[in-house]
């Protein structure tokens, strides 16, 4: 499952979400952190991850909420591979990207000071989640 193939596919193809955090993350804009996108860990393929200091972004969308089950394994396999794995709505980056930035340097910048931060879920949504 883990194919170059399938990651290079999928950079091509981003939701408007994914481009729009890209946006933010390229070229070290963030901090200085550098980020890759679309990258495969073992058999999976994070949306976003900084190999310094080991932190992977996921972007949901609402097909998320139907797989629950899957990115729980996946997020805790990738957490005992020592990534902090950071998850957002695709509704949350596109409205309220300053708040993301800010989660993301908050986490990136505790993750500095802590071997093993918290995984942080996104946020309920009223459509996305949210009951």
């Amino acid at each position: 499952m883990n194919n170059p193939a399938k990651a290079q596919e999928l950079r091509q193809h981003s939701t408007d979400a994914e481009q729009a955090l890209w946006k933010r993350l390229r070229n070290r804009q963030l901090a200085g952190y550098k980020f890759r996108r679309q990258v495969p860990i073992g058999k999976y393929i994070v949306d976003f991850v900084c190999f310094e200091p080991k932190v992977v972004i996921e972007v949901d969308g609402g097909h998320h909420q139907e797989q629950a089950r899957y990115d729980t394994a996946r997020t805790t396999w990738l957490e005992s591979q020592g990534f902090q794995v950071l998850r957002f709505w695709n509704h949350e980056v596109l409205t309220d990207a300053e708040a993301v930035q800010e989660a993301l340097l908050g986490a990136l910048q505790e993750d500095s000071l802590s071997p093993q931060s918290p995984s942080p879920q996104p946020s309920p949504v009223k459509g996305e989640g949210g009951r």
